[in-house]
């Protein structure tokens, strides 16, 4: 088992597969976007198939999260997920996507054995898209969660970031659009992971905020500790249910307690909470030869020191040198 010094147990893998992305969202990074990390030191597909299988094999993971930067711009997307979902046993496995390019890629995707997607989605408005994220791909984005739910790529979970004087007056009516078209709406609370470092507490739309702007127009019934689990959003049933909306308030309301993740990043490095400061290296004990079980233990090492928490509330705090891009969701 991946376990820690407080007892939680990871069986929640995020794999990062590039830092690349196509959007340039103005709570991600700037608008000429970030140097890339170089094609030698990413890992390959066959590397990031013998992690995740060391994974699953020997500590315990029972889901596989793929995610970037845009992880459908990684060209051996498809043959990963398929030789993924082959591995005894088999995890659970899951994408999450700027939804760009989903039209093209869906029913690959589903063919391949991948079980559901998540896709960013800020904004109905195709205006204010453009100016969250300085491209106009917002048609693209829809046209890729019609195509997921048709390829019976579900629960399609949206995922939206509120942002002050842009659309935070959005909630309801991306909770009523998602409900009239089948997906599952989930707001999530800006982070200081911005390439900027622009972030701050002060003026950032709270989940307090975005419960207070639902119940404008619904009612919400919590879903309870029980359901929820180890899950990072804490969900209501709308109007009594069937529907369910959800909130991840790392910020206002952190679940670090809870934390079942470990993280693997584009080039290598594990990541045991995604504001972490410290990587453990991979990547250099694959290509020096080590085997699965030397790598297994450097993970199982790793994860014994993850902290408590990520200490947002601390005024020692310091926000990761890598961006959400390049960590991973």
């Amino acid at each position: 088992m991946l376990i820690d010094t407080y007892g939680r147990v990871a069986t929640d893998l995020r794999v990062s597969l590039t830092d690349r992305c196509n959007l340039r969202c103005t709570y991600c990074m700037p608008e000429e976007g970030l140097q890339w990390l170089a094609k030698p030191d990413l890992l390959t597909d066959d590397e990031i198939v013998r992690l995740v299988d060391i994974a699953v094999r020997l500590l315990g993971i029972e889901e596989v999260r793929f995610t970037g930067g845009e992880p459908l711009l990684r060209p051996g997307l498809v043959g990963i997920i398929e030789r993924v979902t082959a591995l005894a046993p088999r995890p659970q496995t899951s994408l999450t996507t700027n939804g760009i390019g989903l039209k093209r890629t869906a029913a690959a995707l589903k063919a391949a054995g991948l079980d559901r997607v998540n896709v960013s989605l800020d904004t109905l408005r195709p205006d204010v898209f453009k100016t969250l994220t300085r491209r106009d791909r917002h048609k693209d984005v829809i046209e890729g969660l019609e195509a997921a739910h048709a390829a019976g790529l579900t629960p399609v979970k949206i995922n939206s970031v509120l942002m002050p004087g842009l659309n935070e007056d959005e909630a309801p009516d991306l909770l009523a659009w998602a409900i009239e078209y089948g997906y599952e709406q989930r707001f999530i609370e800006q982070m200081p992971l911005d390439a900027q470092h622009g972030w701050k507490r002060e003026g950032m739309v709270t989940a307090g905020d975005i419960l207070a702007s639902l119940r404008t127009r619904f009612d919400l019934t919590p879903e309870g500790a029980d359901e929820r689990g180890s899950a990072p959003a804490e969900r209501w049933l709308v109007d009594g249910g069937p529907h369910r909306v959800g909130v991840i308030a790392s910020v206002t309301r952190p679940f670090c307690a809870a934390c079942d993740r470990t993280r693997l990043t584009a080039d290598g490095q594990i990541r045991t909470c995604l504001f972490a400061t410290e990587e453990t290296d991979l990547r250099g004990a694959l290509r020096s030869g080590a085997s699965d079980e030397e790598i297994a233990r450097i993970w199982k090492l790793a994860m014994w020191g993850k902290k408590a928490g990520a200490g947002l509330d601390d005024p020692s705090f310091v926000q990761p040198d890598r961006p959400m891009s390049a960590i991973g969701g």
